[in-house]
């Protein structure tokens, strides 16, 4: 399933994150747990971090495809408002073994972590890089 550029927000850091909003994979992500305030492994799920095509792939038939040369970047540190680049997203998902992926109702107005992590609704956790 192809997801909205526009419902996503990649957010770079030493582990990268993508949030994704309305996404079809909401339902079957695991519900979030983390451990010492980082995400857990999503079994059964990876990540292809491409810099024109993004591939979060599930279990099954679940998985979707971002557009990612048209999604938003931003750098993770300092405030999270500062632009970043699709590459070194790429980058950092590589260096890292794979990314925080992060199913949400709606995007965030403002980058709050532990709300994020605490939320009910929110599903996913670190998705391995696919080979």
């Amino acid at each position: 399933m192809l997801l909205d550029p526009r419902n996503t927000l990649f957010v770079r850091g030493v582990t990268p994150a993508l949030l994704l909003a309305q996404a079809s994979v909401h339902d079957a992500l695991p519900r979030l747990t983390a451990t010492a305030g980082e995400p857990v492994r999503c079994e059964g799920w990876g990540i292809l971090p491409r810099l024109t095509l993004c591939v979060v792939d599930g279990p099954g038939d679940h998985g979707v495809v971002v557009p990612a040369l048209a999604a938003p970047v931003i750098d993770g540190t300092g405030d999270g408002t500062a632009p970043g680049d699709m590459a070194d997203w790429c980058d950092d998902a590589e260096r890292a073994g794979g990314a925080v992926v992060l199913s949400l109702d709606r995007l965030p107005e403002t980058l709050d972590w532990p709300a994020l992590l605490a939320s009910d609704t929110t599903r996913g956790g670190f998705l391995p890089t696919l080979c």
